[in-house]
């Protein structure tokens, strides 16, 4: 059921602590692969202890029959397309600092246009083409492609970005038909179920130290996305939306206290860049139906 949207401060207050929480997943994820752990069972463990913690949420706005989803080949379709989105970010901070990493990210809004334009033949404003060219221009000064050696994390930020529009766009599909943390739970089980069938493949033993890591990933994801739809019930979409930007201020704080890493300047002319043009995009987006909040890899 749809609540009121009267309290915005609240929900601008729940925002940003969604905001200031969920750049600590990357730190774990980040720790985890420097210490030799795989990247696809750092994945399991963030699905696998997030539908952990989201199943009191989920049996208590869905009861058994959220548990189980209507249209399981769908969900596992979307559970993939999380699985390779998640992945891919966790994969290039191998190569990339937490910030530079969630900048390129960041193209998702860009990247939405695109495929509004292309896939669902939707016609886009001549100024919203404009803010993708000087947007994809900020993500080629992050990337420098032929001035520096090409990073490979550059690539898979793009490609985890790029995958998780096609996630988001699944799931605005079928917004409207559950609550958003029994979406959230069904999620997180069909992908680690999905998951769970590689890891003898791959599993690594792990020490107290790092379970305790792998646990902070899932509770902290599922924790930032419960404030994310708590936000949602107390403020409109439109004044939240822009707020999701802020996490690139923890991303560099974080980034630079726990792994010394700090954006040289061309880094950060192009994340303003990327970033005043996705929020431009943000912005345009306010007369249309606010989308379900989407948890993030």
């Amino acid at each position: 059921m749809n609540r009121p949207h009267s309290s915005p401060l609240i929900g601008v207050l729940f925002m940003l602590g969604a905001m200031a929480s969920l750049p600590m997943i990357d730190v774990f994820a980040k720790f985890l692969g420097q210490q030799g752990v795989p990247v696809l069972q750092i994945v399991w463990a963030r699905l696998s202890i997030g539908a952990v913690v989201a199943l009191p949420f989920a049996w208590r706005h869905g009861g058994s029959s959220g548990l189980i989803p209507d249209r399981p080949l769908y969900h596992s379709f979307r559970a993939g397309f999380l699985i390779l989105a998640t992945f891919s970010f966790f994969l290039s901070l191998k190569y990339l600092p937490i910030a530079d990493a969630l900048a390129i990210f960041f193209v998702q809004p860009l990247v939405v246009t695109v495929l509004s334009a292309l896939v669902l033949k939707e016609k886009v404003a001549r100024h919203r083409w404009a803010a993708v060219a000087v947007g994809f221009i900020g993500t080629l000064i992050i990337i420098r492609p032929g001035f520096v050696a090409l990073n490979p994390g550059s690539l898979l930020a793009l490609a985890a970005g790029s995958f998780l529009v096609i996630y988001m766009v699944m799931t605005r599909h079928m917004a409207g038909r559950a609550p958003a943390m029994v979406t959230t739970f069904q999620t997180n089980a069909i992908g680690a179920v999905l998951i769970t069938l590689a890891m003898p493949l791959v599993w690594h033993d792990l020490n107290l130290q790092q379970w305790l890591m792998c646990a902070g990933l899932g509770t902290i994801a599922s924790f930032g996305h419960y404030l994310i739809v708590r936000a949602y019930d107390h403020a409109e979409a439109s004044l939240l939306a822009p707020l999701a930007y802020t996490e690139m201020v923890t991303a560099t704080a974080l980034g630079w206290y726990f792994f010394g890493d700090f954006p040289d300047a061309m880094t950060f002319l192009g994340v303003a860049i990327l970033l005043a043009c996705a929020l431009y995009i943000t912005l345009t987006e306010r007369n249309r139906p606010p989308p379900e909040a989407i948890e993030q890899p």
